[in-house]
C-alpha cells in the first residue's frame, strides 16, 4: 500500500548567545576601581595623617630637647685639633671647667716642660697663706692628657629668642626623621593598591635600597665625616687669623642636620643610576664612559654638600665613586644576564 508523505521537519536552531565581554588579562593586584572625589578623599587623610604623624614627633623632640641636643653635638666632642711643632701642649683646668689650651713656646719649652709627655694637663689650685692666696698649677692625678687634641668649641646663643629658634630647628629635624616611617607607610598605602605585583615588587625593592644607602650615607656622615669637617673648619679659621672658640648654637644645628641629610641624599646614586638603566635611559657601555666625568660630579658634590676643604670633599667623593662603580658592575651584571636569556630563547 502506498504510505503517506512525512511532513518535512522543522528543526528549531538555538538562538546564539551573546559573546561574553572580552576582558585584556591583568596581573593579580589592584584595588577597587574609585572615583575622582574618592581618591581625594583618600588624599585629604593622608595629608591629616601625615601632619598628625609629624606634629607628634616634633613635639616629642621639643620635650626632649636637650637629649637631642646633645646627640648632635656629639661629633663636635670628637673633632680634634692638631698642634704643629713638638711643643708641649697645656690643659689648664680649675675643677671641672677648661681655662685653655696653650702651646709652649720655644723659650717657655725650655723653661717650664713638665716630664716628657707631649700633651699635659693642669689643675689650678688656690693656696692660701697668711694674708693672700696663691695660684699653682699640678699635673692632673686623674684625666686624659691628650683632651687638649679636642677642639675648643663652645655653642653659644647671643640673641633672647636663640634657645627658642634652636629648640624649634631641633624638633623640625628630628619630627620628620621620627615621623619618616608613618609617612612612608601612609604614601605606600595611598599608591600600592593601583599597583600590580611586579610594580609593587620593584617599588620594594626600591625603597629598601634607598632607606638602607641613605641611613648608610647619614651614620658615615655622623661618626666619621662631621668630625673631620668641624676640626677642618676651626683650623682654617686659625689659618686665617681668627678666633674659633665659639660658634652660634643655631647654625651648628643647622649646619650639622643639612650635613647629614645632603650626605643621605648623595648615597642614593646608584638608586637613580640603576633606575636609569632599568628604562633604558642608561646602559653599562654608557656608565663606563662617564667614569671620568664622575670623578669630578662627585668632588663638586663634595664641595657642595660639606665645608669648602680638600679632605672633606675627598672623603666624600670616594665613597660616592665607590657607590657609581658597583652602579656600573651591577649594570653590566644585568646586561650579561639579559644576553643569556635571550641566546636561550635563541635570538
Amino acid at each position: 500500500m502506498p504510505t503517506e508523505p512525512e511532513e518535512p521537519r522543522t528543526e528549531v536552531l538555538p538562538e546564539p548567545e551573546e559573546p561574553a565581554p572580552y576582558h585584556e588579562p591583568e596581573e593579580e593586584g589592584g584595588g577597587p576601581v574609585k572615583t575622582f572625589l574618592e581618591h581625594l578623599e583618600d588624599l585629604r587623610w593622608v595629608l591629616i595623617k601625615s601632619l598628625v604623624a609629624v606634629g607628634l614627633g616634633m613635639l616629642i623632640c621639643l620635650i626632649a630637647g636637650d637629649y637631642v641636643v646633645s646627640i648632635l653635638k656629639w661629633p663636635l666632642s670628637r673633632a680634634k685639633i692638631r698642634y704643629p711643632g713638638t711643643n708641649q701642649v697645656w690643659t689648664v683646668s680649675w675643677g671641672t671647667n677648661r681655662l685653655g689650651v696653650f702651646r709652649l713656646n720655644d723659650g717657655q719649652q725650655q723653661r717650664y716642660a713638665i716630664g716628657t709627655n707631649r700633651y699635659v694637663e693642669l689643675q689650678v689650685e688656690l693656696v692660701p697663706t697668711a694674708t693672700n692666696l696663691m695660684v699653682s698649677l699640678r699635673p692632673a692625678l686623674e684625666g686624659n692628657p691628650e683632651t687638649a687634641q679636642q677642639l675648643p668649641m663652645t655653642l653659644k646663643n647671643y640673641t633672647p629668642v636663640g634657645g627658642f629658634f634652636v629648640a624649634l630647628q631641633v624638633a623640625m629635624y628630628g619630627g620628620l626623621l621620627l615621623a619618616a616611617p608613618f609617612l612612608f607607610y601612609f604614601v605606600a598605602a595611598f599608591v600600592f593598591p593601583a599597583l600590580k605585583m611586579n610594580e609593587k615588587y620593584y617599588v620594594y625593592r626600591g625603597l629598601g635600597f634607598g632607606v638602607t644607602l641613605f641611613s648608610l650615607g647619614v651614620v658615615f656622615c655622623y661618626f666619621i665625616l662631621m668630625p673631620l669637617a668641624l676640626s677642618a673648619s676651626a683650623v682654617y679659621s686659625h689659618w686665617l687669623g681668627f678666633e674659633a672658640n665659639e660658634w652660634r648654637a643655631e647654625e651648628y644645628i643647622s649646619f650639622v642636620c643639612k650635613f647629614m641629610l645632603g650626605m643621605g641624599i648623595g648615597f642614593q646614586m646608584p638608586v637613580v643610576l640603576l633606575t636609569l638603566v632599568k628604562i633604558g635611559v642608561l646602559s653599562y657601555s654608557s656608565l663606563s664612559k662617564m667614569r671620568r666625568y664622575m670623578i669630578v660630579i662627585n668632588l663638586v658634590l663634595g664641595a657642595v654638600l660639606t665645608t669648602p676643604e680638600v679632605i672633606t670633599q675627598v672623603l666624600m667623593a670616594i665613597p660616592l665613586q665607590i657607590l657609581y662603580e658597583i652602579s656600573v658592575w651591577i649594570a653590566w651584571w644585568w646586561e650579561r644576564k639579559e644576553r643569556k636569556r635571550q641566546r636561550a630563547l635563541g635570538h
